[in-house]
């Protein structure tokens, strides 16, 4: 961890002249975008792997009318079609996925007192007027939800909402044009419904990680989410 503590404080000394006492904060942003850069690949290719995905759902459909009375058979033969045409139904997943080591490093560098036995230096550097190392709790406890430190996570909380939101229309919009997901003769599976309920209200829970974790893990958080809404809105257009 005390590499990855390095890596942070020469960024921040990199960018210090342009940012001073905030200059930590926006080298967790720039560490962000190189990580989200760096997996940008992946996420090219599970653009492409969902509307190969999508072009398989008449297949897919003729497969489940065939195979209705036998779930396993159709489970063989949906995974058979994946195979042949060369669609794994799990890309979509590897670019989150691999953005959680980053994720964790920062949640705790940010949560520890002392990295390799010395006290740890990054814990004083500050967003505005809001420690890094610091939680919204904090903000509370001190009753400054609207003081100098308390604006700052109004402002992120700000972003989160706007992101979610522009996720939450996004979803709304694509469920509506793919329509119900189906098995067997039209019923649609089991608790499926409930989860495509459920599914656009997701992007908001990032508000709740935005609370609970340390300012400078939730940097990183904001970041990569208004990240993703660009990149899947060019991607999936």
């Amino acid at each position: 961890m005390s590499a990855f503590a390095n890596l942070v404080e020469r960024l921040a000394d990199l960018l210090q002249p342009l940012f001073h006492a905030s200059a930590a904060a926006a080298a967790i942003v720039l560490f962000t975008a190189l990580v989200r850069l760096l997996v940008h690949p992946l996420s090219r290719a599970a653009a492409r792997g969902q509307r190969a995905r999508a072009a398989l759902q008449p297949r897919v459909a003729e497969l489940r009318e065939k195979y209705r009375k036998d779930p396993e058979r159709l489970q063989k033969a949906v995974l058979e079609l994946h195979a042949e045409e060369k669609v794994s139904p799990l890309s979509g997943c590897l670019p989150s996925l691999l953005q959680l080591p980053a994720f964790f490093l920062l949640y705790h560098l940010f949560s520890s007192t002392t990295i390799g036995g010395d006290g740890n230096g990054l814990l004083g550097h500050r967003l505005l007027a809001a420690p890094l190392g610091g939680r919204w709790a904090d903000v509370l406890a001190d009753g400054q939800v609207f003081g100098a430190s308390g604006l700052v996570y109004v402002g992120l909380f700000a972003v989160v909402a706007v992101v979610a939101t522009f996720n939450f229309l996004r979803t709304k919009r694509t469920m509506a044009a793919g329509g119900a997901v189906a098995v067997g003769g039209g019923e649609q599976a089991p608790g499926l419904g409930a989860v495509g309920r459920a599914m656009p209200f997701m992007s908001y829970f990032t508000l709740v990680t935005v609370a609970v974790v340390p300012l400078a893990a939730a940097l990183y958080v904001v970041t990569s989410t208004t990240w993703s809404a660009v990149e899947r809105a060019v991607l999936y257009r």
